[in-house]
């Protein structure tokens, strides 16, 4: 039997929401930019789907031995980006809102 390991490529995403005091200036600012942190999630996200891609076509081809490796590969890939686009369609959504405010 095999051992379950934890979900290791959602970690990436902690600094988005998990800033901790250390990170943050004396101002209250972060100490990467937004952008920075959504750009390295995206990168982890784009490693994921690469990493799910080669376990499927390994399944397929017979060069898997198990294809609990290729199934769960999968399934983070999907998560991550499931939550990738919900971050997205936030500050769009966020973005919007504040076009509409009057001055």
């Amino acid at each position: 039997m095999t051992s379950i390991t934890a979900l290791g490529g959602i970690g990436g995403i902690s600094g988005v929401g998990g800033t901790t005091s250390t990170q943050l200036g004396t101002d209250g600012t972060s100490g990467a930019s937004f952008g920075a942190v959504l750009g390295g999630v995206v990168q982890g996200l784009t490693d994921q789907q690469n990493t799910a891609n080669s376990l499927a076509v390994k399944a397929v081809t017979g060069d898997l031995t198990d294809i609990h490796q290729a199934t769960l590969a999968a399934t983070r890939a999907q998560v991550t980006m499931e939550l990738v686009s919900a971050v997205r369609n936030k500050g769009v959504d966020a973005f919007n809102e504040i076009m509409r405010m009057q001055a």
